[in-house]
């Protein structure tokens, strides 16, 4: 088995796994821009100790290139999980985050995602250079 065969994709609107991407339409190569990305954006997935998002990694795809490149790596570790048991816990992180990067030509951003119940989902979200 490849990793390739275990990772899920849809459109997200559709499927509250696929992350979501947010970025400008249109970039300048050099200048920094922001990105948010998110899970659940239409519809809401489950945050607590049982069903979660454990993270977000997001990649570059520079156009013409064959490899990516790690943008960053998004931890949420807060499910409502106490020694009270759980989801009774004092804090819930959201699977979403926000960032800026510069990019030097145009390419494409790749979100993956792993939910600690349906495992591993991707999106992808071109960046255009003007």
């Amino acid at each position: 088995m490849k990793i390739g065969d275990a990772i899920q994709s849809a459109d997200w609107k559709s499927e509250k796994h696929v992350p979501a991407i947010e970025v400008p339409e249109t970039v300048k190569a050099g200048e920094p821009f922001t990105v948010t990305v998110s899970v659940g954006k239409e519809i809401p997935h489950p945050n607590t100790t049982a069903h979660h998002i454990n993270w977000i990694d997001v990649y570059f795809k520079p156009d013409g290139e064959k490899f990516l490149y790690q943008v960053g790596h998004f931890t949420f570790a807060g499910h409502g999980a106490s020694v009270k048991g759980a989801d009774t816990g004092p804090v819930y992180t959201d699977p979403i985050a926000t960032f800026s990067m510069t990019v030097s030509g145009p390419g494409t951003l790749v979100a993956l995602e792993l939910c600690n119940i349906h495992g591993l989902w991707e999106n992808s979200a071109e960046v255009a250079v003007a």
